[in-house]
């Protein structure tokens, strides 16, 4: 009885009705999530002085970009689940957004809208950088109606319970789970906080984009710990799932590119020496 308390229930649907409207909770959270987003990328933007019309006009080219990079690297990396009925590949609905694919489709669609704009890269993408995670968050909320993503088995008092019907093959004697996807939206919503208090404090001290660059590496370190102890089905290389390798070089990757980056800034290191005292009229140096 204790274990059965202690533990986090499973909705017993994956929708939300508003009366006779029902709405998949899994594409709200993600509305919710790219609204949120949007907004407080915006506002950053306007604090910025940017012009408060470039984020819509981003957002309008970004997100569809993003949603479809999704889709496309979730259905690349996990073929095996569509050989049988090629038609769920378009079930977004059902889960299954990378996001990987999400970023980087985003990231494509911004530049372009930026470029057009003759908006500055660096300064836009630190902007948008602590929205990035704040959007996850909330997305990894759907996955909680879907009762998907969750790791291996635990007794823990945080356990999530997981209907037989969703429970993977070789698990059914088990009911309570690690809610993964709720590790990974309670890390994002501490990175949002982080991004936010370093630029406040630092980022008249770092290249612009920097931002962005600290936010992939912060959330590429969590997420290997986090794949590693998910159960659901996944492409393996070498013993460890696709994301564990994404992961871990996109991690690399963002280091360098912060370190490379920040590198030769001036603002980053004190003088060497002190400044040569200027000479007067005379020649004699100024005191």
């Amino acid at each position: 009885m204790l274990s059965v308390l202690a533990s986090i229930p499973s909705p017993s649907s994956n929708a939300i009705h508003f009366g006779p409207l029902q709405l998949r909770a899994y594409g709200l959270m993600i509305a919710i999530g790219v609204v949120t987003a949007v907004w407080l990328a915006n506002k950053r933007w306007i604090a910025a002085g940017g012009d408060p019309d470039d984020m819509s006009k981003i957002a309008i080219v970004a997100v569809p970009c993003g949603v479809v990079g999704a889709r496309l690297y979730h259905v690349m990396t996990d073929w095996r689940r569509f050989t049988h009925d090629p038609l769920k590949a378009f079930a977004i609905w059902q889960g299954g957004l990378g996001i990987w694919g999400a970023i980087a489709a985003g990231a494509l669609g911004a530049i372009w809208v930026a470029r057009r704009r003759n908006i500055p890269i660096g300064p836009l993408a630190d902007a948008i950088a602590p929205a990035l995670p704040l959007a996850q968050a909330f997305g990894r909320l759907g996955n909680y109606f879907n009762q998907e993503l969750f790791g291996k088995p635990t007794t823990l008092p945080w356990g999530l319970r997981i209907d037989l019907a969703h429970r993977p093959p070789g698990y059914e004697q088990y009911a309570t789970f690690h809610p993964t996807f709720l590790y990974e939206a309670l890390w994002c919503l501490v990175l949002c906080v982080a991004l936010i208090a370093i630029g406040k404090r630092w980022g008249d001290k770092l290249q612009p984009g920097s931002l962005f660059w600290l936010y992939v590496a912060g959330y590429t370190f969590v997420r290997f710990f986090i794949e590693r102890i998910r159960i659901d089905f996944a492409s393996r290389l070498f013993g460890l799932r696709i994301n564990e390798w994404v992961s871990a070089v996109v991690f690399l990757g963002a280091v360098t590119i912060l370190v490379v980056m920040n590198r030769h800034d001036p603002s980053l290191r004190e003088p060497a020496t002190e400044p040569e005292p200027e000479a007067d009229a005379e020649g004699a140096p100024a005191q």
